[in-house]
């Protein structure tokens, strides 16, 4: 059985607090359901993205582990590519969580589509 995929999609400015309350309810919502993947699109985001990446790791990315999240799309802010990316260097989360960064939507989902297929990463 596959399991369903879940997105986060974020609109405007978000400020620090509302970045953690809404990745506080992406967990609560895998509580109620399994999921496996997420897209995470900052496509529409304006601003800074939330800056914690340090509790992504430490805090959220175990929650998400423990309750079955093993891949996760995120699409970065058209504007913000290098900051983003420089992020992603760091790969905050573990070889248990796969965490992948795309320029679109369309890329990021392609890349869910081959992970739940079975395909290679």
């Amino acid at each position: 059985m596959k399991r369903p995929r879940l997105r986060a999609t974020w609109f405007g400015y978000i400020d620090p607090q509302e970045a953690y309350d809404e990745a506080t309810h992406i967990l609560d919502a895998m509580q109620q359901r399994s999921y496996r993947y997420l897209l995470n699109d900052n496509s529409r985001l304006s601003g800074p993205w939330f800056d914690s990446v340090e509790w992504l790791r430490r805090v959220w990315a175990p929650q998400a582990m423990q309750l079955g999240m093993r891949y996760i799309a995120h699409v970065v802010q058209p504007h913000d590519l290098l900051g983003e990316a420089a992020m992603s260097a760091t790969h905050p989360f573990t070889k248990q969580l796969h965490l992948q960064f795309f320029d679109t939507v369309e890329s990021a989902e392609e890349w869910l589509r081959a992970v739940r297929a079975g395909q290679p990463a």
